[in-house]
């Protein structure tokens, strides 16, 4: 390891002007050893495989090919891939981890926008501004203040599956507002859930007493459709369901059922498949919100991942242990 780590980079072409600003720019240059004007797409092109063949640090993100052996064969001194994203699973081989080279993601940095975005989602819909607003364009009036008592966030119960990252930075934005927090999540007790201000339930108990239901576990083979016909029945009348996390964690043909129906409404901001057809019903019923997947980093906010993977880099080039190492036995429960 090397005061100042060879790095290369590995993404999208235009990502590092909107990871770096002109200081962190400076930043990268002074922390790392970096091969000027490279930002690689394609590990197989002669640039690419001479930039390879001195790095010692490959600074990744959306975009980025992944690091199989014919890509590692070509870096004999990599060491480190810090992954200025979330889920590195579609990026990193597993031959990575059998050489020992270090993987570090900027999941838990990417979560901050993604929670910010559920917990304002979460009050928007207990204050029912969505059915207010399409009310308000609808009567060409103001209308009238709802008078069912089901209006507001005081002491209404919210619901999240998982306690995952997201899950867990949720319940965390929560805890200033009056609301009854439950969460499940197999791999959470008790203790665990009530250090972060939430109940823990089991999933068929979350669905039938969460009035709002925020979903936040991994997309992998277990948590497929978790969210189906049996939980959507359970969730109370004028419940909301909403989906940050992936698409194939809900059953789509079971929600638009409830949907037509007027009994639920939801917030997608994931879908399956993504984006939906131009022709899906989703995208024509009142009580649907469809939003493009805009919860994780966007615009400015990108330059969270930017400073996250700068700190990370820092640590690998002190001889520290990254904060967010990725262990390949996590990758089976992670998204």
């Amino acid at each position: 390891m090397t005061s100042r780590p060879r790095t290369v980079l590995a993404m999208q072409p235009q990502l590092p002007g909107q990871l770096f600003d002109p200081a962190e720019r400076d930043r990268l240059e002074r922390v790392t050893d970096l091969v000027p004007d490279l930002v690689l797409t394609d590990y197989g092109t002669p640039p690419a495989r001479a930039a390879l063949a001195e790095a010692e640090v490959l600074l990744t993100c959306w975009g980025a090919p992944t690091v199989d052996a014919k890509a590692l064969a070509d870096a004999p001194r990599l060491r480190a891939i810090v992954h200025a994203a979330g889920t590195i699973k579609s990026l990193v081989g597993p031959e990575c981890w059998e050489r020992g080279i270090v993987v570090s993601s900027g999941a838990d940095a990417n979560a901050v926008p993604v929670a910010e975005y559920a917990l304002s989602m979460i009050l928007l819909t207990g204050k029912r501004v969505f059915d207010a607003a399409h009310d308000y364009h609808r009567a060409g009036a103001r209308p009238a203040k709802p008078s069912d008592g089901q209006t507001g966030n005081y002491r209404r119960t919210v619901g999240l599956v998982s306690a995952s990252r997201v899950g867990r930075r949720v319940a965390d934005l929560l805890r200033p507002f009056d609301l009854d927090v439950l969460i499940a999540d197999p791999f959470l007790d008790a203790a665990g859930a009530e250090a972060l201000g939430a109940t823990l339930v089991g999933l068929d108990e979350l669905c039938t007493r969460a009035e709002i239901l925020s979903l936040h576990a991994p997309a992998i083979p277990a948590t497929r459709h978790l969210i189906g016909p049996a939980q959507l029945r359970a969730m109370p009348d004028g419940g909301t369901l909403i989906n940050t996390a992936r698409g194939s964690i809900l059953d789509h043909d079971a929600l638009l059922a409830e949907l037509k129906t007027g009994r639920l409404s939801a917030v997608l901001d994931v879908t399956e498949p993504e984006p939906l057809p131009a022709d899906s019903p989703f995208y024509d019923l009142p009580n649907v919100l469809v939003t493009p997947h805009v919860a994780g980093a966007q615009g400015i906010e990108i330059r969270r991942l930017g400073s996250w993977a700068l700190d990370e880099i820092e640590r690998y080039a002190a001889g520290q242990p990254l904060r967010h190492e990725i262990l390949a036995a996590e990758l089976d429960i992670t998204a």
